[in-house]
C-alpha cells in the first residue's frame, strides 16, 4: 500500500476523500441509506444521510471508523466516470436515491449536460470531486468520527430532517492531535462555563438569547464602555442615544423592510405598526436630518451604543456570541467622497489600536455586492472602487469576499485572531451611498449649493455580549488587570487580622483600584485556593507580621510564591498599570 506524503495533497481533498470513504462505509452497514451530501469543511468533513426507519447511535461511529479502515486497507482506487443527465437521474431514482436525483435535477436546469461519479470499492456516488487517486493515500491522515447532529435537507425546516455524520481529518496525526489539544483547551476556556464559575453572566430558559450580566459581569461591560469613550472623544466622535422602536415606515424607506424583515421583531402601538430596530443606522439618520449642515462641519462622527434586536432561531444561539438582544457600538460618519480615503485611514488606526490593547491581530476582507441588494450599478461601482482605493492607500492585505456585502454597501470585515488561533468577525467599516440618497441627506458646499454625503458604517467591538464572550476565551478567564472585575483579594490569615483586612480592602478601593476581602471562617488555603479559582489577578495574605511591618506579601496570579512588597508602592504601581491598560501583570 503506498503510504500518503499527506502534506502534498490539498487538505479539502483528503477531507472530502474521507468524506467519500465514510459514504461507502455507511452502505456496507446499511445498505438502504440515502445519501444527500458530504463535503470538505473547515477541521474535517460531514455526511449527510437519510436513515428512514433506521437508527443510528454514537455507538456506531466506532464501527463505521473499523470499516474506514478497512477500505484504506485494501486500497481501492477512486475512479471517476461521466454521463448524461437523464441517464444519472435513471440511476438515481432506480437505486431510490431521491437526493441525488433532485441534485441531478438542479443541475440540468442550470445547463449541465454531463455529470461525474466516483467510484469507490461497490460504493458510487454523485460528486465533482475532485479524490486522491485510492483510499491508500490516506494511511498516513490524522482522522476520527466526531459526533451525530440532525441537519435539515438544504437547510429548511421545510424539509426532512437527516443525519450528519462529523468526521476530524488533517494530512498528519500530529496535526489532529495539535486539533484536539486546541479543542480540550478551548473548552476549558469556554465563556459560558466561565461565565457562570466567575460569575460574570448567565443565560435562562425565562429569556432564551436574552443574557443576565451580573455585578462582575457589568465591570467588564462598563471598562471595555470606558476605554471605547476615551477613544472616541480623541477622535472628535459626539455620542447619541436613538430609541429602540421606531414606525415601520422608517424600516420601509431604508430598505430594512425588504431585505431584513425575517429578522426583525414587531409591535402595534395606538394600531400603528412599528419595529424594533436590528441596526443604529436609520435612528441615526433621524438625528442627522434635526439640523442643516455645512461642509465645514464634514466629516461629522455620530456615535451610538445602540441596544438591537434581532430574531435568532433557537439553534443557533451560543451564551454570548450568539444573541438576540445586544448592544452595538455604532458610529456614522457623515463625509464628503473626497475624505472618504481618509476616514476610512482613520478607522483603521483607531482599530489598531483598540485591539492591540488586547492582544488582539486580524485580518481584512473586503466583502462586494450581494445578490439581495438595493442602489444602482452605478453607486456600488463607485461604492467598491472607493474601499479598494482606500485600503491601496493604506498598504494593507485584504482577501476579497464576492457577493457578501450589506445589501446598502460593500465593506471591510475585521477578522481578529484569539490566543488560541481561532478567528472572529468583530469589527466592520460599511461605505453607503445608499442610504443618503434613500434619505435625501444633504449639506451645503462651498460652492453655496446642497450636496449628498457618503455615510459610512463602522463599529469595532461589534456586539459588546459577543466581544466581552470572545475576551473570556481569549483571556481563558484571566482578565489583565485593568479589565479584572476584582483586581485584588485581600485574605486575613485569621479572625484577629479581618478588620485590619478590611481597612486595607477599602484603603484601595479609595484609590480606584476593585479589592475584596475574604472574611470566611476558613483556612488560609481553601481562601487562597478560592481566589485563584476565581482568576483575581493579586491575593494578598494579611498577618501579624504584614501588619507590623507596613509590607504586604503579594502573590500575583500565576505565580508559586509570594514576595514581599510595600504598600505603597504595591498600590501605585497597580494604578499605574491599570490607568495604562497593560496586559501583563506587574
Amino acid at each position: 500500500m503506498p503510504q500518503a506524503e499527506n502534506h502534498q495533497w490539498p487538505v479539502e481533498i483528503i477531507r472530502h476523500s474521507l468524506s467519500h470513504v465514510l459514504a461507502a462505509a455507511i452502505k456496507r452497514l446499511w445498505p438502504e441509506a440515502k445519501f444527500a451530501i458530504g463535503p470538505a469543511i473547515d477541521s474535517g468533513f460531514y455526511y449527510d444521510i437519510d436513515f428512514g426507519a433506521d437508527k443510528i447511535s454514537e455507538g456506531d461511529l466506532a464501527k463505521l471508523e473499523k470499516i474506514m479502515r478497512e477500505i484504506i486497507a485494501a486500497d481501492l482506487p477512486f475512479l471517476r466516470t461521466e454521463t448524461g443527465v437523464a441517464e444519472a437521474l435513471e440511476r438515481a431514482e432506480k437505486d431510490g436515491q431521491i437526493y441525488k436525483a433532485e441534485m441531478i435535477r438542479d443541475l440540468h436546469a442550470q445547463g449541465e449536460k454531463t455529470v461525474s461519479f466516483y467510484q469507490l470499492g461497490d460504493f458510487l456516488d454523485l460528486c465533482r470531486g475532485p479524490h486522491l487517486a485510492t483510499s491508500g493515500a490516506l494511511a498516513g491522515a490524522g482522522w476520527r468520527l466526531k459526533n451525530l447532529a440532525g441537519a435539515y435537507w438544504r437547510g429548511s425546516e421545510k424539509n426532512r430532517m437527516l443525519t450528519r455524520i462529523y468526521g476530524l481529518a488533517f494530512p498528519t496525526r500530529e496535526g489532529l492531535d495539535a486539533y484536539e489539544a486546541r479543542i480540550a483547551e478551548a473548552e476549558k476556556r469556554n465563556h459560558v462555563k466561565l461565565g457562570r464559575e466567575l460569575d460574570l453572566f448567565t443565560l435562562h430558559e425565562e429569556g432564551p438569547g436574552f443574557p443576565f450580566f451580573h455585578p462582575r459581569g457589568l465591570i467588564v461591560w462598563q471598562e471595555l464602555l470606558r476605554y471605547w469613550k476615551e477613544e472616541h472623544d480623541r477622535e472628535g466622535y459626539q455620542e447619541i442615544k436613538t430609541p429602540i422602536i421606531l414606525k415601520k415606515a422608517l424600516w420601509e424607506q431604508s430598505g430594512h423592510w425588504d431585505h431584513y424583515r425575517e429578522n426583525m421583531y414587531f409591535t402595534k402601538i395606538d394600531e400603528v405598526d412599528y419595529a424594533v430596530k436590528p441596526m443604529n443606522c436609520p435612528g441615526g439618520i433621524i438625528y442627522y436630518q434635526t439640523s442643516g449642515h455645512s461642509y465645514r462641519e464634514l466629516p461629522l462622527k455620530i456615535a451610538e451604543i445602540g441596544l438591537v434586536h434581532r430574531h435568532e432561531l433557537s439553534g443557533v444561539l451560543n451564551g454570548l456570541l450568539r444573541v438576540r438582544s445586544f448592544h452595538q457600538d455604532d458610529a456614522h460618519i457623515y463625509c464628503t467622497p473626497e475624505q472618504i480615503k481618509d476616514e476610512v485611514a482613520g478607522i483603521v488606526r483607531l482599530i489598531d489600536r483598540i485591539y492591540g490593547t488586547f492582544g488582539l491581530s486580524y485580518r481584512m476582507e473586503l466583502s462586494t455586492r450581494p445578490l439581495n441588494s438595493t442602489g444602482s450599478d452605478a453607486i456600488w461601482t463607485a461604492s467598491e472602487q472607493a474601499l479598494k482605493d482606500a485600503l491601496a492607500n493604506l498598504g494593507r492585505d485584504y482577501q476579497l469576499n464576492p457577493g457578501d456585502g450589506a445589501f446598502y454597501g460593500p465593506k471591510i470585515d475585521f477578522h481578529v485572531t484569539d490566543a488560541l488561533g481561532r478567528t472572529w468577525q468583530c469589527g466592520t467599516i460599511q461605505l453607503d451611498f445608499v442610504m443618503p440618497q434613500r434619505f435625501k441627506l444633504s449639506y451645503t458646499g462651498a460652492d453655496g449649493q446642497e450636496h449628498e454625503p457618503v455615510m459610512l458604517h463602522r463599529v469595532i467591538y461589534g456586539a459588546i455580549e459577543r466581544f466581552i464572550g470572545i475576551l473570556i476565551e481569549h483571556f481563558g478567564g484571566a482578565f489583565p488587570l485593568w479589565l479584572a472585575p476584582v483586581q485584588i483579594a485581600v485574605i486575613p490569615v485569621g479572625a484577629a487580622h479581618i478588620q485590619a483586612a478590611l481597612d486595607l480592602k477599602n484603603e484601595m478601593r479609595a484609590t480606584g483600584l476593585r479589592a475584596e476581602t475574604d472574611s470566611a471562617n476558613e483556612t488560609v488555603g481553601n481562601k487562597i485556593r478560592r481566589a485563584i479559582g476565581q482568576k483575581i489577578p493579586y491575593l494578598v495574605v494579611l498577618g501579624d507580621k504584614e501588619i507590623a511591618s507596613n509590607e504586604l506579601a503579594v502573590r500575583r496570579r500565576g505565580a508559586e510564591k509570594s514576595e514581599n512588597i510595600n504598600k505603597k508602592d504595591f498600590i501605585a504601581r497597580l494604578q499605574e498599570a491599570s490607568e495604562r491598560r497593560e496586559l501583563s501583570l506587574v
